[in-house]
């Protein structure tokens, strides 16, 4: 199974510390923040990363390199231009044959995969969404659900009118299929190009997950990171 990280992001809210640092590389716990993704892959045997690359690709190139040190099986696809959340998906159409699983890679995740995996398949559905619930869901994208069907998302209601407390927490399971509904657009998302298709058909649903999960967006997200984060074993 292969494993894609998103981490092409400018980190404009980081700056003036992503002038020089790739957001994905800003450090937790004494070491780059996308290696603490590669340990939960690891941790399920998933070991065929591949990293979509775009702002200071060259940096994580050289910190990351193929993987080996690390135990895993590292490639790249570099976005010359921002291509989104989605875009990436049409360079990689001869590499993805089978399920497999997508994160963003600004973000601090440790849950059972294992478990999402085996859901995704009970539910036959073309894609999964790991859903966080949260106190307050105001300020993301919320699901609407029935069951564990995802019907569809409202972004950042007010917290009185959300459907539900549970958010895309940018961790997702995929059947090769999603790639077809991009249509070779250059820049695509999954959130507005992807999932709205998928939960017309009914063929979308959400994993909720107890575990772990911070958001890195901000100096403020940054430092609750690190101050709460357990690293994974």
């Amino acid at each position: 199974m292969k494993a894609i990280i998103l981490a092409g992001g400018l980190g404009t809210r980081l700056r003036p510390l992503t002038y020089e640092i790739p957001k994905p590389l800003i450090p937790i716990h004494g070491k780059p923040l996308i290696t603490h993704l590669m340990d939960l892959f690891k941790k399920y045997s998933i070991r065929d990363i591949i990293l979509a690359v775009g702002y200071k690709a060259d940096i994580i190139k050289q910190q990351i390199g193929n993987g080996n040190q690390l135990g895993l099986n590292v490639k790249y696809i570099v976005e010359d231009e921002p291509l989104g959340t989605a875009g990436c998906l049409n360079l990689l159409k001869n590499e993805i044959k089978e399920t497999f699983v997508m994160t963003n890679g600004d973000e601090l995740k440790d849950f059972n995969v294992k478990e999402m995996l085996e859901l995704h398949k009970e539910y036959g559905g073309k894609a999964t969404i790991a859903l966080l619930e949260v106190e307050d869901p105001s300020k993301y994208g919320v699901a609407k659900l029935d069951g564990n069907k995802i019907l569809e998302f409202i972004e950042k209601p007010k917290k009185e009118e959300a459907p539900s407390r549970y958010i895309n927490s940018g961790f997702y399971v995929l059947e090769p299929e999603v790639v077809d509904l991009i249509k070779d657009k250059k820049f695509a998302m999954m959130e507005k190009d992807v999932f709205p298709i998928l939960a017309k058909k009914g063929k979308l649903f959400g994993y909720k997950f107890k575990g772990q999960w911070f958001d890195t967006g901000t100096f403020e997200r940054y430092e609750k990171a690190l101050m709460e984060w357990k690293d994974i074993s």
